[in-house]
């Protein structure tokens, strides 16, 4: 059993930093029935999680299973220093209520994968608000300035005359009091953050707490691209709070090859089922789309409901086999004359006037099913079915 649960926690994982301490909390847990403590922190920055925020997730949930009890951290005072991990500059400042209103929306949506009774929900400035100025002083002194400027995004702004605000500096040691506050006995996160990490260990060290934390990283999520991390900003995002037909779609969108980082990262499968239905594609047994069909419908019933995830693919399946127009489609009207171009912006299937035009010229859009090639088209009164690629449908009248 040991070894079935060390397979699952290591499933996916780019860095384990010392697998025996893990090893060792399995032996008691199963020996003697003593759960220990995964440390995960989120600074709610952001209303809405996507699915490469749930790759952490979904490793907490592996925890539990085996023995865990989740410290899930919302750094509700950390958001407004915010991390500098991976920037090149300052961060904004949020104000509190904003971090507080996101902090809900965040406890609402994890539910969706960790299990309540093995998971505390944590708020950072419980404990970081009662350091006081004299515990801060205290904190900065445990770590010296060059270790700072050992984290390599710290390193290039200071050797390209960047600015770095203290209270950047400062944001790693919070992180890290955090896990000695909590007595963590595992601290998990992306691979981005490793430095951050591995200060929890240093801190439970110093502070002579009498443990010291291992250390798990995850890679981070490729998008709908295969290529670039998962991201709203690039537009390759799946959001976990999307509409079901939405969520189905883009999953059937990702290709086969990327089909299995996202089982390895994202499904609750085992890692034994995962294999037999990959032999079974890679003998022809079974077709890649059914197989893509599968993690598709377990993870929109995740986030949305089983019977959410059987009308998603029902859809996805009369649009994509049957070629009809979704029987859900947005209603736009727009005066004429109206540019094909800007039309699709106002209609909210393409992002920019640029984009539209580069899709024209890839043959990407049509209007009531026919493909078009004139980038300066002009609509005059009328109704009519935009679309965009395989998905992205609008109906637009157009009025004097």
């Amino acid at each position: 059993m040991i070894n079935e649960a060390l397979n699952e926690i290591k499933r996916g994982t780019a860095e384990i930093i010392d697998e025996e301490k893990i090893v060792k909390l399995l032996k008691d847990y199963y020996q003697n029935g003593k759960h220990y403590y995964v440390k995960a922190g989120f600074d709610p920055t952001a209303a809405d999680l996507h699915l490469g925020h749930t790759v952490l997730l979904q490793k907490l949930a592996i925890f539990q299973r085996y023995g865990g009890i989740v410290q899930f951290i919302i750094g509700d005072f950390t958001a407004m220093i915010g991390d500098p991990t991976g920037k090149s500059e300052t961060r904004k400042k949020l104000d509190r209520e904003t971090v507080l209103k996101n902090a809900k929306s965040y406890r609402d949506q994890v539910f969706k994968i960790l299990d309540p009774d093995k998971t505390q929900v944590l708020f950072n400035s419980e404990w970081i608000e009662k350091l006081g100025s004299a515990g801060l002083l205290e904190l900065t002194t445990l770590v010296s300035v060059a270790r700072m400027l050992e984290r390599d995004d710290f390193e290039k702004r200071f050797k390209s005359n960047m600015p770095i605000a203290i209270s950047e500096f400062i944001y790693p040691l919070l992180q890290g009091y955090d896990s000695v506050y909590l007595k963590s006995d595992i601290e998990i996160g992306g691979t981005d953050q490793k430095f951050n990490l591995l200060m929890g260990r240093q801190l439970q060290r110093s502070y002579g707490i009498g443990k010291e934390q291992a250390v798990l990283m995850m890679p981070i999520l490729e998008g709908l691209d295969g290529v670039q991390k998962m991201s709203k900003s690039l537009g390759n995002y799946i959001g976990i709070t999307e509409e079901p037909n939405t969520m189905f779609a883009k999953l059937m969108s990702i290709s086969d090859e990327l089909m299995w980082r996202y089982y390895e990262l994202l499904s609750s499968k085992t890692l034994e089922e995962i294999e037999i239905l990959k032999e079974g594609v890679k003998t022809g047994k079974i077709h890649p789309k059914y197989a893509k069909e599968l993690l598709a419908t377990e993870i929109t019933a995740r986030f949305h409901g089983d019977e959410a995830a059987k009308e998603a693919k029902e859809e996805f399946d009369r649009v994509h086999k049957q070629r009809d127009i979704p029987s859900d489609i947005k209603e736009y009207e727009l005066k004429s004359p109206v540019w094909i171009a800007k039309a699709l912006v106002e209609c909210k299937i393409e992002p920019s006037t640029s984009q539209a035009r580069r899709d024209i010229d890839a043959g990407a859009v049509r209007i009531n099913r026919e493909k078009i090639s004139d980038k300066n088209l002009q609509l005059s009164e009328g109704e009519y079915i935009l679309q965009v690629g395989k998905r992205k449908f609008a109906k637009l009248k157009v009025v004097s």
